[in-house]
This record gives C-alpha cells, sequence and structure tokens, in this order.
C-alpha cells in the first residue's frame, strides 16, 4: 500500500506539470532572496554592491532524479542621492524545472528602486522604498514525456503513438513579459535593532499561460506580504523573526518563523554570527480547507559581508506517507561589497 501510495503522488506530480501554469517559485529562506521577495528590495543594503545566489531541490525522495529545482542568481547595488536618499538598480535571473515532463520556466528582470528618508538622526532614521521590475521569460513543456488518458484503450494497453491532446496544445514553448511593483517601510533603532514592513503586487500584466495559442488562460497577479526584524537582546544573542503572506488566485501560502542568533565577534573588522532557525509553512488545499505544509529548520552563518544559509523543510503535509516526511533542502548565498563611503546607520541587515 505504501509504494502503492508513492507511485499515485508521483504520477499526481508528473502529470501535473501541465496544469501547473500559474506555479511561482517560492524559496524557505525568503529573507535571503531579496529581489525576488520584493522589487522595492533593490539597493537596500548597508554595503554599496549584493551578489546573491539560492538553489532549492523538492520532492527528491519521490521523484528522484525528476525532484522540482529552483535556481536563481541576482546583483543590485545602491546609489547615493543627496544627502541622505538612495537610487537602488539590479537584475534578477531565475529558473524553475518540475516533473519528468520538465515543466520549467526561466526569467530575467530589470529592478529599479528608489528609498526616502522620512526622518531620524545620524545613527537611527526611517525610510520609505517604492520599487518597479520588468522583464521576460520563457515557459516550456515536453509533451511527450507525458501520458494522457486517451492513450490508454481501457483494457490495460497503452499506446505511445496515439494523439494524446486531439490538437489541444500547438505549442511547447512560449515567451511572455512581467512586470511587478513593491513598497517598503524600515525603521532602523541602530546598527543591531530593526523592523521592516513591505508589499509587493507581482505579474501586473497578466500574461496569457496557455500552451494553445488559440486559448487564453491569464496567469494570476501574486499578493505578496512581508514584515520582519533583527533584534539584539544582549551582547552575544538576538533574534531576527519574519513573516511571508503570499495570495495568487484561489492559492495561499504563509511562511513565518525567527531566527536566533549568536553573535561570535562584533568588532568593525571581525564580524561573525552563527543562526539558527525554526519556521512553519502553511498553505491551502484548494476548496478544502487550510494545512500546515511543512516545519523547516535553517542554519545561517555571517562573516564580514559573506552569508551562507542552508535549510530543510519537513514534510507534515497529507502527502506524508508518499515523501516519508521528506521535503526539500535549500542553499543561499549573499556576499556584499563596500566602498569607502560611510553614512552611518542606513538600513536592516538583509
Amino acid at each position: 500500500m505504501k509504494r502503492f501510495k508513492s507511485l499515485l503522488v508521483a504520477c499526481m506530480v508528473l502529470l501535473g506539470g501541465a496544469t501547473l501554469s500559474a506555479q511561482d517559485i517560492h524559496f524557505s529562506q525568503f529573507y535571503m532572496s531579496p529581489l525576488n521577495l520584493n522589487p522595492a528590495m533593490t539597493g537596500v543594503m548597508n554595503c554599496n554592491i549584493r551578489l546573491v545566489a539560492n538553489y532549492r531541490n523538492q520532492w527528491a525522495s519521490v521523484l528522484r532524479s525528476n525532484a522540482y529545482s529552483t535556481y536563481s542568481v541576482s546583483y543590485d547595488q545602491r546609489i547615493p542621492v543627496g544627502r541622505y536618499d538612495y537610487f537602488g538598480v539590479g537584475g534578477t535571473f531565475w529558473g524553475d524545472r518540475a516533473g519528468e515532463a520538465n515543466f520549467a520556466t526561466i526569467t530575467g528582470k530589470l529592478s529599479f528602486a528608489y528609498s526616502k528618508k522620512m526622518g531620524g538622526g545620524r545613527n537611527d532614521g526611517q525610510y520609505l522604498v517604492v520599487g518597479a521590475e520588468a522583464g521576460a521569460a520563457q515557459r516550456s513543456i515536453d509533451f511527450l514525456k507525458l501520458r494522457w488518458g486517451l492513450q490508454h484503450d481501457g483494457a490495460g494497453g497503452f499506446d505511445p503513438n496515439a494523439d494524446p491532446m486531439e490538437g489541444g496544445f500547438d505549442r511547447d514553448n512560449f515567451l511572455f513579459a512581467d512586470m511587478a511593483a513593491g513598497l517598503l517601510w524600515f525603521m532602523v533603532f541602530d546598527k543591531n535593532n530593526s523592523l521592516y514592513l513591505g508589499g509587493a503586487f507581482h505579474h501586473l500584466n497578466r500574461s496569457n499561460q496557455s500552451f494553445d495559442s488559440d486559448a487564453e488562460d491569464l496567469l494570476y497577479s501574486r499578493f505578496t506580504f512581508h514584515a520582519g526584524g533583527d533584534f539584539l537582546t544582549s551582547p552575544r544573542f538576538g533574534i531576527s523573526p519574519g513573516v511571508i503572506v503570499m495570495s495568487q488566485g484561489p492559492s495561499f501560502q504563509v511562511n513565518a518563523g525567527t531566527n536566533f542568533k549568536f553573535i561570535l565577534g562584533n568588532s568593525r573588522l571581525n564580524y561573525q554570527a552563527f543562526q539558527f532557525g525554526l519556521w512553519t509553512r502553511i498553505s491551502n488545499k484548494i476548496e478544502t480547507g487550510v494545512l500546515n505544509d511543512a516545519a523547516i529548520l535553517s542554519t545561517r552563518f555571517d562573516y564580514n559581508n559573506f552569508s551562507l544559509g542552508f535549510s530543510y523543510d519537513i514534510n507534515i503535509s497529507p502527502l506524508r506517507p508518499a515523501s516519508n516526511a521528506n521535503g526539500g533542502f535549500e542553499f543561499g548565498l549573499i556576499y556584499k561589497i563596500c566602498g569607502p563611503e560611510k553614512r552611518n546607520v542606513y538600513c536592516p541587515n538583509f
């Protein structure tokens, strides 16, 4: 029975590639992928340049070599404007592949943001940031690797050469434009304590996602709300709580939790910190209610301008019998390049 359940879930996932046209990528360590989270995060940093890389692998326990995989790289920098304000520019490239049919998306985007100081003093302050992004994406699928009901004769026979789609789909890849906008507000109390709130509106233009050129299947817009902060409770210990809420069409997802930060060194030339995090992901089963999808364990090591993070999702949803509680692992890397400019405290430590 266990093997049958695993096979059933695998088939559902593999065949689902034909109808997952509204799938958006997500990272459990959303705080380590700022430009994918909100275009208003562009250039919001305490250095001049930021390089980010992310990789996620999911459902390998069920799909083996056909596991879902997602990667992302980004570059952004801040440019001083006037006495206190900043302009941010950046670019993001990410790819996603799902299942045996290679349902894939490749996206390249440019983002821009403007940070306006709204109040505060020399070592503290609050900023309002507005951002936008635009780019192009390609979606593709390999129909030859899918099995369809019309290819089965009802008596146990299977004919892979039978026309499975009856002319329903006439393209296996297509290009589309994509745009997003976002807002961010943050308050910095000092270099160790900060608070932020943000929101983003992705897929403003709702591009057609149908593999049938004569049909229309508009991509759902996605609304994202996120909040968090850094709070140092003692010279050697702090917490970094966070939450992200995403709503897209009939689906929604909530990630929430906190990282516990242990300061190993906090001098100007030698900052070291180790973080351990406990998070949870809640989502919905369409038309049947809410489910607790995963518990997330995360670690992160910060050394001066270098940050390395790992996380692992423990599946606790109804798919657990098939996945054996295995979910996905994730890797995040951030490297910041600082120049000679020093304007005291500017923003949270994203």
